[in-house]
């Protein structure tokens, strides 16, 4: 099926920041990009459930399903898959500064802050729509 054609890939993802000023980025194995937490949308899972498992299963984080809050629906090119593109929904979590335990097929997790998070190679999701949305959750909290 042609790239142009092909239903876009649906994710749940977690800007999950520190409330000091660093959010939380991944780097899945085999992937040379740092991206959210979160994954894809299995058939009849709903996006919150779905973000729920991936957190749980990708960083051993277990979230009270009223945590998160939404923050919209964005699309982007995927980052590891040509061609296609993604449709993620978008959550916010704050959590304090803690150890991130990696599971599944996360190589890396750091917490970064906006300027440190701009020196990676980013997923263009990341780069596109997420670290806008937290320079602007950065600057609400401090003003």
């Amino acid at each position: 099926m042609p790239a142009d054609t092909a239903p876009p890939i649906r994710i749940a993802s977690a800007l999950i920041d520190d409330g000091a000023g660093r959010m939380l980025l991944v780097r899945k194995r085999g992937s040379r990009f740092f991206m959210l937490a979160g994954g894809k949308i299995e058939p009849g899972e709903s996006p919150e459930a779905a973000l729920l498992r991936e957190l749980r299963e990708e960083i051993g984080l277990i979230a009270d399903r009223q945590a998160p809050r939404y923050l919209g629906s964005f699309s982007a090119e995927a980052a590891n898959e040509p061609g296609q593109r993604v449709e993620a929904e978008l959550y916010h979590l704050r959590m304090g500064p803690s150890r991130v335990d990696r599971h599944a097929e996360i190589a890396e997790a750091r917490w970064l802050t906006e300027s440190e998070a701009r020196s990676l190679p980013l997923a263009n999701l990341a780069r596109d729509h997420i670290l806008p949305i937290f320079a602007a959750l950065v600057r609400s909290d401090l003003g």
